[in-house]
């Protein structure tokens, strides 16, 4: 017998398959066909609401037997979908009459006609990704980011008063707050969370080439226009695009994967800082029995995780790039390329979402350091040099930047007893000297 995920090609299916399990409800093809079914039952029912004189005997109480297709929508349901697929070679068209047997079991075969009505493929499509789409930011990618987010604040606040050696260009620094410095990157990523929420989840809907032709031949004393725009917005919970073309724009949706890649970049950026951190002992991690670091270094305690997440983040943000950059390109009214890309658009969610849970357990292990802290802030006089040169030029005492220049630059011996020293031969009060003196690089912290 095969371990599961041995045989995979993509990792995402194979060894990080538990990590991406509920992303399966949203982007497999399973999904997908699950949400095209619902999209076409939504689609008749508005129909039957709409006035068609037509559709006037049909019996609202059959309502719930028709949702109960897509609420009790199987695997099953799937492969037998397929096997419809293998003849007529279109997946929505397979859709459809997959439905209009189900119509006919319902005793709805004078009614059958009425399913995909008017329709295009892609008012089943572009109506169903953008639905998958949002139900798997809503359902996973935003709880995670929003449980990563906490837990930054939550460790902002533990860390709040804990001072740090900053580095800017790699050298030593202006000391800083280590609450502070976590509290960067929860900010961001609020920031830039709430921004990608903002982006309307839009939807096309308007037959073969947007105009809707066959609706308006059909029946042309209704407003299709209006019918449209109320069921993407009730039947659906989301936004119309008009005018299109046989496609959705997918203007939006490049907006909604820069925004996602925003969030992916500040997380590399998070990574990347804590992995320094880790490197220079500030954060010890945590030990698991019996995981090994290194095949040959027994010692090694490595910080993998945020290895990890840094190549997946890489790896989505790749993939989002072009997705931006090639779904709202469509030559003339509609051409296929955007299809087969649509196809992928969970991988790399599922990366992100690898990545959001290679940090989490990472952040799991972080151990505080509070003694190497210290020791390089104590290590580390001379940061205190800022402050002092701009005391002494609220002072008015003459070139004091000049001073401390000359004093501190390049020298690696500054302590406290040089620095205090040096005072001592200023020409300024013993209030002054006093106020100098009590300038350390663990409270030279700023932020009160």
């Amino acid at each position: 017998m095969i371990t599961k995920g041995l045989t995979s090609i993509s990792p995402i299916d194979g060894r990080y398959a538990d990590k991406t399990v509920e992303l399966s409800a949203y982007f497999s093809e399973h999904a997908l066909i699950r949400y095209r079914v619902f999209v076409e039952i939504q689609y008749f029912i508005a129909l039957c609401q709409f006035g068609l004189p037509e559709l006037s005997a049909f019996e609202e109480d059959k309502i719930d037997e028709l949702n109960g297709i897509f609420e009790h929508f199987s695997i099953a349901d799937s492969e037998y979908i397929k096997t419809i697929e293998r003849t007529t070679n279109h997946d929505v068209k397979a859709v459809e009459y997959f439905l209009k047997e189900r119509f006919d079991a319902l005793e709805l075969s004078h009614l059958r006609e009425f399913v995909h009505f008017g329709l295009t493929s892609q008012d089943v499509n572009n109506t169903a990704n953008p639905l998958l789409f949002k139900h798997a930011l809503e359902e996973v990618y935003y709880p995670l980011l929003e449980e990563l987010i906490s837990s930054l604040e939550a460790f902002a606040l533990d860390w709040a008063q804990i001072p740090m050696l900053a580095r800017t260009h790699g050298q030593p620094a202006s000391p800083t707050l280590l609450g502070k410095e976590i509290a960067v990157f929860a900010e961001r990523l609020s920031t830039q969370l709430q921004l990608l929420k903002g982006v309307p989840h839009k939807a096309k809907f308007g037959g073969a080439t947007g105009n809707f032709n066959a609706h308006y031949a059909a029946y042309p004393d209704y407003d299709w226009q209006a019918f449209a725009r109320d069921f993407i917005r009730e039947f659906l919970g989301l936004e119309r695009s008009f005018p299109t073309t046989q496609i959705e724009h997918y203007d939006c949706l490049a907006a909604q994967c820069h925004g996602i890649s925003r969030i992916n970049t500040i997380l590399i950026d998070f990574c990347r800082d804590i992995w320094t951190y880790i490197s220079i002992e500030y954060f010890k991690q945590r030990t698991i029995a019996g995981e090994i670091g290194s095949s040959a270094m027994p010692h090694k305690v490595n910080p993998i995780d945020f290895e990890n997440a840094e190549g997946n983040l890489g790896i989505a943000n790749a993939l989002l790039g072009h997705f931006a950059e090639k779904l709202p390109i469509s030559r003339l009214q509609r051409d296929l390329t955007d299809s087969t890309v649509l196809r992928n658009l969970g991988v790399p969610v599922a990366h992100s979402v690898i990545a959001l849970k290679s940090i989490f357990k990472g952040i799991s292990k972080l151990q505080l350091n509070e003694g190497k802290l210290f020791a390089d802030l104590e290590d580390n006089w001379m940061v205190v040099a800022e402050g002092i040169q701009v005391i002494l030029r609220r002072e008015g005492y003459p070139n004091p930047y000049e001073a401390l220049k000359e004093l501190t630059r390049g020298r690696s011996d500054i302590n406290q007893s040089v620095l205090h020293d040096f005072i001592d031969t200023l020409q300024v009060s013993s209030s002054v000297k006093e106020e100098l003196k009590l300038l350390t690089p663990h409270n030279y912290t700023g932020n009160k």
